[in-house]
């Protein structure tokens, strides 16, 4: 698979514009078509209608979304500037309604959807229900860019977070794209005397044996992960091998038929310090 359509949602936040400008230059890398997706939140006029107690409240809901809808006019404008700028084909679309549900349907027409992680302070607002959302729902890998610092085009230096499970080898194919004729992968395997029966006799030997033959330089790496969590593992990991990509599967759980993120990927998607491609 290559990366030909990419999905990048956009908000009112600062953070915007570093985001829109990765998913530029990850775009301009792959010859791909960019479409830019601001979604004017059709959920907090309704939740201020049910604050003034029922009362229809027209003057609160029309500011609010008057507000939005300015946003989305600068975020739009920004947008199209890139795409000048860049010399990029792409394509603007704005909708009203719930960002996660609607992120998640744009998502599925999309090889790779480009999200921006939730920051401490709650900007964007629902920012993990969206990638929640879309990971469990799109049915596509999405690339969440952290909060703080600016990132190059991802996939030099990668590191690639391994238990043989379903879901590490759909992220393990999704990342290749970013992976082939790029730069070097680390995988690294944590506790894998846990499931030997599914890593077989060489943890990781397999998994970097496929990687080799699309041309990735590759190697192997375990921890036996007794004193820290998986995740503190991995992104201190990162931190060493001053990887620009993270590869993880999306792991969860079902609840009344809704997903809802394990804690490991809860966890990264907190701490996160650098850009994580997630498939589920």
């Amino acid at each position: 698979m290559s990366l030909k359509d990419l999905l990048v949602h956009l908000d009112a936040t600062e953070r915007s514009a570093a985001r829109l400008q990765f998913a530029a230059d990850l775009a301009r890398r792959h010859g791909a078509h960019l479409t830019g997706l601001f979604v004017v939140d059709a959920v907090l006029p309704a939740l201020a209608a049910a604050d003034a107690g029922g009362v229809a409240a027209v003057g609160v809901i029309d500011a609010l979304r008057e507000e939005g809808l300015a946003a989305a006019a600068k975020a739009e404008a920004a947008f199209r500037a890139c795409l000048r700028r860049e010399d990029l084909p792409g394509e603007w679309r704005q909708a009203e309604g719930s960002i996660a549900e609607v992120v998640t349907q744009h998502a599925r027409y999309a090889d790779l959807t480009i999200l921006g992680q939730a920051s401490p302070d709650g900007m964007p607002p629902g920012a993990g229900t969206v990638i929640e959302q879309v990971l469990f729902g799109a049915g596509r890998p999405v690339l969440v860019v952290p909060y703080a610092d600016s990132f190059g085009v991802p996939g030099e230096r990668a590191l690639i977070g391994w238990n043989a499970s379903r879901e590490a080898a759909r992220a393990v194919r999704d990342a290749l794209p970013l992976l082939v004729g790029a730069g070097t992968a680390t995988v690294l395997v944590v506790s894998p005397g846990g499931a030997a029966g599914v890593h077989g006799e060489d943890p990781g030997a397999d998994i970097a044996r496929h990687l080799a033959r699309h041309g990735v330089a590759v190697r192997v790496e375990r921890s036996s992960g007794t004193e820290i969590s998986v995740a503190d593992i991995l992104l201190n990991h990162a931190a060493e091998l001053q990887a620009d990509l993270l590869v993880i599967g999306g792991y969860g759980h079902s609840r009344l038929r809704e997903w809802a993120l394990g804690g490991v990927t809860r966890r990264l998607l907190q701490e996160m310090t650098l850009p994580v491609l997630l498939s589920h």
